[in-house]
Protein backbone atom coordinates (compact mmCIF):
# COMPACT_ATOMS: atom_id res chain seq x y z
CA UNK A 1 0.00 0.00 0.00
CA UNK A 2 3.17 2.41 0.42
CA UNK A 3 3.39 2.65 -2.82
CA UNK A 4 -0.49 2.23 -4.41
CA UNK A 5 -0.97 5.75 -6.07
CA UNK A 6 -3.80 7.47 -5.85
CA UNK A 7 -5.32 7.25 -8.58
CA UNK A 8 -5.01 3.62 -8.17
CA UNK A 9 -6.92 3.92 -5.10
CA UNK A 10 -10.12 6.07 -6.68
CA UNK A 11 -9.88 3.49 -9.59
CA UNK A 12 -10.26 0.54 -7.64
CA UNK A 13 -13.22 1.63 -6.42
CA UNK A 14 -12.18 1.98 -2.74
CA UNK A 15 -13.27 5.73 -2.30
CA UNK A 16 -16.46 5.99 -0.93
CA UNK A 17 -18.94 8.04 -2.25
CA UNK A 18 -20.17 11.34 -0.04
CA UNK A 19 -21.27 10.01 2.90
CA UNK A 20 -21.35 10.90 6.43
CA UNK A 21 -22.39 9.19 9.80
CA UNK A 22 -25.23 11.05 10.84
CA UNK A 23 -26.51 11.61 7.32
CA UNK A 24 -27.07 7.92 7.17
CA UNK A 25 -29.95 7.91 9.95
CA UNK A 26 -27.37 7.25 13.13
CA UNK A 27 -28.96 8.46 16.53
CA UNK A 28 -26.88 11.41 17.03
CA UNK A 29 -24.84 13.69 15.00
CA UNK A 30 -21.21 12.78 15.92
CA UNK A 31 -18.71 13.82 13.80
CA UNK A 32 -15.28 11.19 13.41
CA UNK A 33 -12.08 12.82 12.50
CA UNK A 34 -8.80 11.83 12.12
CA UNK A 35 -5.98 14.21 12.95
CA UNK A 36 -2.76 13.57 10.63
CA UNK A 37 0.57 14.75 11.67
CA UNK A 38 1.07 14.33 15.16
CA UNK A 39 4.37 16.03 16.07
CA UNK A 40 3.38 19.78 16.88
CA UNK A 41 0.45 21.32 15.60
CA UNK A 42 -1.41 18.45 15.52
CA UNK A 43 -1.36 18.34 19.10
CA UNK A 44 -2.96 21.51 19.02
CA UNK A 45 -5.82 19.86 16.78
CA UNK A 46 -6.35 17.13 19.43
CA UNK A 47 -6.94 19.57 22.08
CA UNK A 48 -8.84 21.59 19.94
CA UNK A 49 -11.28 18.77 18.43
CA UNK A 50 -11.59 17.30 22.37
CA UNK A 51 -13.70 20.43 23.17
CA UNK A 52 -16.12 19.94 20.70
CA UNK A 53 -19.20 18.45 21.58
CA UNK A 54 -20.22 15.08 20.16
CA UNK A 55 -17.16 14.71 18.03
CA UNK A 56 -14.94 11.58 18.07
CA UNK A 57 -11.32 11.44 17.26
CA UNK A 58 -11.27 7.67 16.35
CA UNK A 59 -8.00 7.83 14.48
CA UNK A 60 -4.98 9.11 14.42
CA UNK A 61 -2.01 9.43 11.73
CA UNK A 62 1.43 10.19 11.29
CA UNK A 63 4.51 8.66 9.37
CA UNK A 64 6.74 8.49 12.54
CA UNK A 65 5.28 5.53 14.47
CA UNK A 66 7.08 6.63 17.56
CA UNK A 67 5.12 9.35 18.11
CA UNK A 68 1.75 7.25 18.52
CA UNK A 69 1.87 6.36 22.42
CA UNK A 70 1.81 10.17 23.64
CA UNK A 71 -0.67 11.40 21.04
CA UNK A 72 -2.95 8.36 21.84
CA UNK A 73 -2.69 8.57 25.50
CA UNK A 74 -3.63 12.41 24.98
CA UNK A 75 -6.93 11.55 23.49
CA UNK A 76 -7.77 9.03 25.91
CA UNK A 77 -7.52 11.45 28.52
CA UNK A 78 -9.25 14.16 27.08
CA UNK A 79 -11.98 12.23 25.37
CA UNK A 80 -12.39 8.75 27.02
CA UNK A 81 -11.84 7.58 23.92
CA UNK A 82 -8.83 5.14 22.56
CA UNK A 83 -8.08 6.21 18.90
CA UNK A 84 -6.72 3.68 16.07
CA UNK A 85 -3.37 4.78 14.72
CA UNK A 86 -2.40 4.46 11.15
CA UNK A 87 1.11 5.31 9.50
CA UNK A 88 -0.28 6.20 5.33
CA UNK A 89 -2.98 8.44 4.96
CA UNK A 90 -4.63 6.31 2.06
CA UNK A 91 -5.27 4.03 4.13
CA UNK A 92 -7.48 5.96 5.70
CA UNK A 93 -9.57 7.00 3.47
CA UNK A 94 -10.90 3.24 2.99
CA UNK A 95 -12.64 3.97 6.74
CA UNK A 96 -16.46 3.97 6.07
CA UNK A 97 -16.96 5.58 9.59
CA UNK A 98 -14.66 7.96 9.31
CA UNK A 99 -16.17 11.57 8.14
CA UNK A 100 -13.35 14.25 8.23
CA UNK A 101 -9.65 14.63 8.34
CA UNK A 102 -7.63 17.51 10.24
CA UNK A 103 -4.46 17.90 8.59
CA UNK A 104 -1.52 18.99 10.17
CA UNK A 105 1.28 17.99 7.90
CA UNK A 106 3.97 19.71 5.99
CA UNK A 107 2.85 22.06 3.65
CA UNK A 108 4.07 20.03 0.48
CA UNK A 109 1.23 17.24 1.51
CA UNK A 110 -1.27 19.68 1.95
CA UNK A 111 -3.02 19.52 -1.61
CA UNK A 112 -2.56 15.83 -2.27
CA UNK A 113 -4.13 15.03 1.06
CA UNK A 114 -6.83 17.26 0.78
CA UNK A 115 -7.77 16.47 -2.94
CA UNK A 116 -7.49 12.53 -2.13
CA UNK A 117 -10.03 13.32 0.79
CA UNK A 118 -12.45 15.21 -0.91
CA UNK A 119 -12.25 12.57 -3.57
CA UNK A 120 -12.92 9.97 -0.88
CA UNK A 121 -15.95 11.85 0.43
CA UNK A 122 -14.48 13.56 3.48
CA UNK A 123 -14.49 16.90 4.40
CA UNK A 124 -11.10 18.91 5.72
CA UNK A 125 -9.41 21.13 7.90
CA UNK A 126 -6.49 21.73 6.35
CA UNK A 127 -3.54 23.98 8.08
CA UNK A 128 -1.94 26.98 6.52
CA UNK A 129 -0.06 27.77 4.42
CA UNK A 130 -2.85 25.38 1.99
CA UNK A 131 -0.68 24.43 -0.41
CA UNK A 132 3.24 24.16 -1.52
CA UNK A 133 2.14 26.28 -5.57
CA UNK A 134 -0.39 28.36 -6.97
CA UNK A 135 -1.28 25.36 -9.15
CA UNK A 136 -2.54 23.54 -6.56
CA UNK A 137 -4.22 25.95 -4.16
CA UNK A 138 -6.57 26.39 -7.41
CA UNK A 139 -6.87 22.10 -7.46
CA UNK A 140 -7.58 21.76 -3.99
CA UNK A 141 -10.39 24.67 -4.73
CA UNK A 142 -11.91 22.05 -7.34
CA UNK A 143 -11.89 19.35 -5.67
CA UNK A 144 -13.69 20.76 -2.63
CA UNK A 145 -16.48 22.26 -4.98
CA UNK A 146 -16.44 19.17 -6.76
CA UNK A 147 -17.46 16.67 -4.49
CA UNK A 148 -19.10 19.23 -2.15
CA UNK A 149 -16.58 18.95 0.48
CA UNK A 150 -16.49 21.05 3.68
CA UNK A 151 -13.02 22.51 3.75
CA UNK A 152 -11.60 24.84 6.26
CA UNK A 153 -8.20 27.02 6.04
CA UNK A 154 -6.04 27.07 9.33
CA UNK A 155 -5.85 30.50 9.55
CA UNK A 156 -7.49 30.64 12.73
CA UNK A 157 -7.27 34.37 13.11
CA UNK A 158 -10.80 34.74 11.23
CA UNK A 159 -12.03 33.17 14.58
CA UNK A 160 -10.74 36.09 16.62
CA UNK A 161 -13.75 38.50 17.87
CA UNK A 162 -11.66 41.55 18.14
CA UNK A 163 -9.97 41.57 14.49
CA UNK A 164 -13.50 40.32 13.29
CA UNK A 165 -15.32 43.18 14.51
CA UNK A 166 -12.33 45.36 13.61
CA UNK A 167 -12.89 43.53 9.55
CA UNK A 168 -16.85 44.71 9.75
CA UNK A 169 -15.43 48.38 10.64
CA UNK A 170 -13.48 48.24 7.88
CA UNK A 171 -15.89 46.88 5.28
CA UNK A 172 -18.17 49.11 5.94
CA UNK A 173 -16.02 52.07 5.67
CA UNK A 174 -15.54 52.93 8.63
CA UNK A 175 -12.25 54.02 8.19
CA UNK A 176 -12.83 55.72 4.54
CA UNK A 177 -11.07 54.18 1.83
CA UNK A 178 -8.52 51.97 3.10
CA UNK A 179 -5.06 52.33 0.67
CA UNK A 180 -2.45 50.40 2.39
CA UNK A 181 -1.67 47.46 4.92
CA UNK A 182 1.55 46.26 6.43
CA UNK A 183 2.83 43.27 8.72
CA UNK A 184 5.91 43.61 10.58
CA UNK A 185 6.48 40.12 11.62
CA UNK A 186 9.66 39.91 14.29
CA UNK A 187 10.15 36.26 14.89
CA UNK A 188 13.44 35.19 15.86
CA UNK A 189 14.36 31.62 15.22
CA UNK A 190 17.52 29.94 15.73
CA UNK A 191 20.02 28.51 13.22
CA UNK A 192 19.66 24.87 12.57
CA UNK A 193 23.58 24.48 12.14
CA UNK A 194 24.39 21.85 10.07
CA UNK A 195 23.87 18.26 10.76
CA UNK A 196 25.07 14.95 8.81
CA UNK A 197 22.98 12.58 7.22
CA UNK A 198 22.08 8.91 9.36
CA UNK A 199 20.32 6.35 9.11
CA UNK A 200 16.53 6.11 8.96
CA UNK A 201 15.18 5.39 12.44
CA UNK A 202 12.94 2.51 13.18
CA UNK A 203 9.39 3.32 12.89
CA UNK A 204 10.11 6.44 10.51
CA UNK A 205 8.34 5.59 7.06
CA UNK A 206 10.94 8.67 5.46
CA UNK A 207 9.77 7.93 1.42
CA UNK A 208 6.00 8.32 2.41
CA UNK A 209 7.53 11.70 4.65
CA UNK A 210 9.08 13.48 1.48
CA UNK A 211 6.05 12.51 -0.39
CA UNK A 212 6.08 14.75 -3.55
CA UNK A 213 9.32 16.27 -3.03
CA UNK A 214 12.59 14.91 -4.21
CA UNK A 215 14.37 12.22 -2.41
CA UNK A 216 16.96 13.30 -0.17
CA UNK A 217 19.19 10.93 2.07
CA UNK A 218 17.48 11.29 6.12
CA UNK A 219 18.91 14.02 8.22
CA UNK A 220 17.72 15.10 11.09
CA UNK A 221 17.64 18.79 9.90
CA UNK A 222 15.11 18.40 6.83
CA UNK A 223 12.71 16.16 8.98
CA UNK A 224 10.48 17.31 12.07
CA UNK A 225 10.10 20.84 11.95
CA UNK A 226 13.87 21.36 9.69
CA UNK A 227 11.67 21.23 6.29
CA UNK A 228 10.50 24.39 6.76
CA UNK A 229 14.48 25.47 5.99
CA UNK A 230 15.05 23.51 2.51
CA UNK A 231 13.16 24.92 -0.72
CA UNK A 232 12.39 21.47 -1.97
CA UNK A 233 9.91 21.40 1.13
CA UNK A 234 9.46 24.67 2.18
CA UNK A 235 7.19 28.00 1.99
CA UNK A 236 9.62 30.13 3.44
CA UNK A 237 8.94 31.78 7.03
CA UNK A 238 6.28 34.23 4.56
CA UNK A 239 4.29 31.10 4.25
CA UNK A 240 4.86 29.48 7.37
CA UNK A 241 3.96 32.51 9.58
CA UNK A 242 3.45 35.02 7.58
CA UNK A 243 0.17 33.70 5.81
CA UNK A 244 -1.74 34.78 9.07
CA UNK A 245 -0.49 38.55 8.72
CA UNK A 246 -0.93 39.12 5.02
CA UNK A 247 -4.65 36.60 5.21
CA UNK A 248 -5.58 39.36 8.02
CA UNK A 249 -4.41 42.18 6.17
CA UNK A 250 -6.08 41.40 2.85
CA UNK A 251 -9.49 40.23 4.46
CA UNK A 252 -9.51 43.20 5.92
CA UNK A 253 -9.30 45.53 2.79
CA UNK A 254 -11.76 43.61 1.14
CA UNK A 255 -9.14 41.79 -1.61
CA UNK A 256 -10.52 39.20 -2.92
CA UNK A 257 -8.24 38.94 -5.93
CA UNK A 258 -4.80 38.83 -6.36
CA UNK A 259 -2.50 41.56 -7.02
CA UNK A 260 -0.80 42.50 -10.16
CA UNK A 261 2.84 43.41 -9.29
CA UNK A 262 4.72 41.69 -6.53
CA UNK A 263 8.51 42.23 -5.50
CA UNK A 264 10.12 40.70 -2.29
CA UNK A 265 14.08 40.58 -1.50
CA UNK A 266 15.80 39.42 1.50
CA UNK A 267 18.31 36.73 1.84
CA UNK A 268 20.01 34.53 4.57
CA UNK A 269 22.30 36.67 6.75
CA UNK A 270 23.95 36.30 10.17
CA UNK A 271 24.58 32.59 9.51
CA UNK A 272 27.63 31.02 7.71
CA UNK A 273 27.76 27.33 8.94
CA UNK A 274 24.06 26.03 8.02
CA UNK A 275 22.02 23.88 5.88
CA UNK A 276 19.37 26.39 5.68
CA UNK A 277 18.40 27.20 2.08
CA UNK A 278 16.08 29.71 2.99
CA UNK A 279 16.19 33.52 3.92
CA UNK A 280 15.60 34.60 7.08
CA UNK A 281 14.53 37.94 6.59
CA UNK A 282 12.38 38.96 3.41
CA UNK A 283 10.28 41.64 2.92
CA UNK A 284 7.79 41.66 -0.05
CA UNK A 285 5.18 44.44 -1.51
CA UNK A 286 1.95 43.82 -3.40
CA UNK A 287 0.21 46.23 -5.69
CA UNK A 288 -3.54 45.77 -7.08
CA UNK A 289 -5.24 46.64 -9.90
CA UNK A 290 -6.59 49.87 -8.07
CA UNK A 291 -3.39 50.53 -6.72
CA UNK A 292 -3.79 49.57 -3.48
CA UNK A 293 -0.60 48.42 -1.62
CA UNK A 294 0.04 45.49 0.71
CA UNK A 295 3.63 44.76 2.17
CA UNK A 296 4.81 42.24 4.82
CA UNK A 297 8.07 42.23 6.58
CA UNK A 298 9.70 38.99 8.10
CA UNK A 299 12.91 39.10 10.32
CA UNK A 300 13.89 36.01 12.33
CA UNK A 301 16.92 37.40 13.07
CA UNK A 302 17.40 39.46 17.05
CA UNK A 303 15.58 42.77 17.05
CA UNK A 304 12.86 44.47 18.87
CA UNK A 305 10.95 42.13 20.86
CA UNK A 306 8.22 40.23 18.96
CA UNK A 307 5.64 42.23 20.86
CA UNK A 308 6.27 44.94 17.91
CA UNK A 309 4.91 43.02 15.38
CA UNK A 310 1.59 44.07 14.19
CA UNK A 311 -0.47 44.70 11.43
CA UNK A 312 -1.84 48.24 10.05
CA UNK A 313 -4.39 48.96 7.87
CA UNK A 314 -4.40 52.95 6.45
CA UNK A 315 -7.05 54.78 5.86
CA UNK A 316 -8.14 58.28 4.39
CA UNK A 317 -9.82 58.82 8.05
CA UNK A 318 -6.91 57.63 10.04
CA UNK A 319 -5.23 54.04 10.60
CA UNK A 320 -6.21 50.55 12.57
CA UNK A 321 -3.51 48.48 14.35
CA UNK A 322 -3.20 45.03 15.60
CA UNK A 323 -0.96 46.92 18.36
CA UNK A 324 -4.08 48.94 19.75
CA UNK A 325 -5.84 45.60 19.87
CA UNK A 326 -7.42 46.88 16.57
CA UNK A 327 -8.99 50.11 17.74
CA UNK A 328 -9.51 52.40 15.21
CA UNK A 329 -7.13 56.15 15.72
CA UNK A 330 -8.90 58.78 13.53
CA UNK A 331 -6.81 61.96 12.93
CA UNK A 332 -6.88 65.22 10.98
CA UNK A 333 -4.15 67.21 9.25
CA UNK A 334 -4.16 70.59 10.52
CA UNK A 335 -4.23 73.90 8.16
CA UNK A 336 -0.96 75.75 7.54
CA UNK A 337 -0.81 78.45 9.94
CA UNK A 338 -0.42 81.38 7.02
CA UNK A 339 -0.37 80.84 3.46
CA UNK A 340 2.83 81.32 1.31
CA UNK A 341 3.98 84.69 1.21
CA UNK A 342 5.68 85.91 -2.29
CA UNK A 343 8.39 88.04 -1.18
CA UNK A 344 10.97 90.00 -3.25
CA UNK A 345 13.47 88.08 -2.50
CA UNK A 346 11.91 84.58 -4.08
CA UNK A 347 12.26 82.88 -0.94
CA UNK A 348 9.36 81.93 1.58
CA UNK A 349 8.80 78.80 3.80
CA UNK A 350 5.85 77.06 2.05
CA UNK A 351 7.76 73.99 0.90
CA UNK A 352 9.39 73.76 4.82
CA UNK A 353 5.74 73.59 6.41
CA UNK A 354 4.44 71.78 4.56
CA UNK A 355 7.38 69.25 5.17
CA UNK A 356 6.22 69.17 9.20
CA UNK A 357 2.85 69.10 8.78
CA UNK A 358 0.49 69.61 12.21
CA UNK A 359 -2.24 67.02 12.85
CA UNK A 360 -4.46 66.10 16.49
CA UNK A 361 -6.65 62.55 17.27
CA UNK A 362 -10.17 63.06 16.49
CA UNK A 363 -12.94 61.02 18.68
CA UNK A 364 -12.86 57.50 17.47
CA UNK A 365 -15.36 54.71 18.02
CA UNK A 366 -14.60 52.22 20.24
CA UNK A 367 -14.96 48.31 18.67
CA UNK A 368 -16.62 45.57 20.78
CA UNK A 369 -15.36 41.97 20.15
CA UNK A 370 -18.11 39.86 18.47
CA UNK A 371 -19.18 36.14 19.49
CA UNK A 372 -17.41 34.21 17.97
CA UNK A 373 -16.74 30.40 18.39
CA UNK A 374 -13.36 28.57 17.40
CA UNK A 375 -11.95 28.07 14.19
CA UNK A 376 -12.48 23.97 14.71
CA UNK A 377 -16.24 24.75 15.99
CA UNK A 378 -17.20 26.18 13.27
CA UNK A 379 -15.50 23.95 11.00
CA UNK A 380 -17.84 21.10 12.93
CA UNK A 381 -20.78 22.82 12.81
CA UNK A 382 -20.45 23.46 8.81
CA UNK A 383 -19.41 19.93 8.14
CA UNK A 384 -23.01 19.06 9.88
CA UNK A 385 -25.13 22.25 8.60
CA UNK A 386 -23.40 21.31 4.63
CA UNK A 387 -22.93 25.36 4.70
CA UNK A 388 -20.24 26.42 2.87
CA UNK A 389 -20.63 29.89 2.99
CA UNK A 390 -20.85 30.22 7.45
CA UNK A 391 -17.02 28.96 7.18
CA UNK A 392 -14.65 31.48 8.76
CA UNK A 393 -11.94 30.73 6.09
CA UNK A 394 -13.14 28.21 2.79
CA UNK A 395 -10.51 27.13 0.77
CA UNK A 396 -10.80 29.65 -1.16
CA UNK A 397 -10.00 32.13 0.80
CA UNK A 398 -7.10 30.14 1.82
CA UNK A 399 -5.78 30.01 -1.58
CA UNK A 400 -6.24 33.46 -2.19
CA UNK A 401 -4.16 34.39 0.75
CA UNK A 402 -1.54 31.33 0.46
CA UNK A 403 -0.99 33.00 -3.25
CA UNK A 404 0.41 35.83 -2.08
CA UNK A 405 3.31 33.83 0.03
CA UNK A 406 4.17 31.84 -3.19
CA UNK A 407 3.95 35.40 -5.37
CA UNK A 408 6.62 36.54 -2.74
CA UNK A 409 9.27 33.54 -2.51
CA UNK A 410 8.78 33.49 -6.79
CA UNK A 411 9.67 37.06 -6.84
CA UNK A 412 12.41 36.44 -4.15
CA UNK A 413 13.88 33.08 -6.26
CA UNK A 414 14.02 34.85 -9.53
CA UNK A 415 15.52 38.52 -8.46
CA UNK A 416 12.91 40.89 -9.69
CA UNK A 417 9.43 42.67 -9.51
CA UNK A 418 6.86 40.27 -11.67
CA UNK A 419 4.22 41.03 -13.04
CA UNK A 420 0.63 39.10 -12.73
CA UNK A 421 -2.79 37.75 -14.02
CA UNK A 422 -4.68 37.55 -11.46
CA UNK A 423 -7.47 35.76 -13.74
CA UNK A 424 -5.14 33.27 -15.61
CA UNK A 425 -3.40 32.70 -12.22
CA UNK A 426 0.10 33.45 -13.96
CA UNK A 427 2.57 35.99 -14.76
CA UNK A 428 2.85 38.39 -18.06
CA UNK A 429 5.65 36.89 -20.48
CA UNK A 430 7.43 35.50 -18.06
CA UNK A 431 8.23 31.70 -18.46
CA UNK A 432 11.03 31.70 -15.91
CA UNK A 433 8.66 33.11 -13.22
CA UNK A 434 6.19 30.66 -14.23
CA UNK A 435 8.07 27.52 -13.78
CA UNK A 436 7.63 28.36 -9.88
CA UNK A 437 3.26 27.59 -10.55
CA UNK A 438 3.56 24.13 -9.65
CA UNK A 439 6.23 21.69 -9.13
CA UNK A 440 7.88 18.54 -10.30
CA UNK A 441 5.73 15.56 -8.31
CA UNK A 442 7.50 12.07 -7.46
CA UNK A 443 6.07 9.30 -8.32
CA UNK A 444 3.30 7.91 -6.99
CA UNK A 445 2.76 10.98 -5.17
CA UNK A 446 1.88 13.19 -8.29
CA UNK A 447 -0.79 15.95 -8.69
CA UNK A 448 -3.60 14.53 -10.81
CA UNK A 449 -4.27 16.76 -14.30
CA UNK A 450 -8.09 16.45 -13.31
CA UNK A 451 -9.21 16.42 -9.93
Amino acid sequence: MEHMSRRHFVKAGLAPAIQLSFAKGAPSDRVNIAVVGLHNRGRDHIREFAKVPNVRIVALCDVDERLFAENVAMVEELTGFRPDTEWDFRRLLERKDLDAVSLATPDYWHALQTIWACQAGKDVYVEKPVSFTIVEGRKMVEAARKYRRIVQAGLQRRSDGMLRAAVRFLHEGGLGRVYRGKAILNKPRGNIGRVQESSIPQGVHWDLFLGPSPYKPFTLNRFHYGWHFFWDTSTTDVGNSGVHELDELRWGMGKREHPVRIHSTGGLYGWEDTDQETPNVQVATFEYADGTLLEIEVNNLPGPDRSMSRNVFYGSKGYLSSSDRYQPKFVQLLPNERWPEVRPSGVNEHATRISFPRWQDLPSPKLEPEPTVSHFQNFIDCVRSRRVEDLYCDIEEGHISTTLCHLANISFRTGRKLVFDPKTERFVNDEEANRYLTRQYREPYVLPDSV
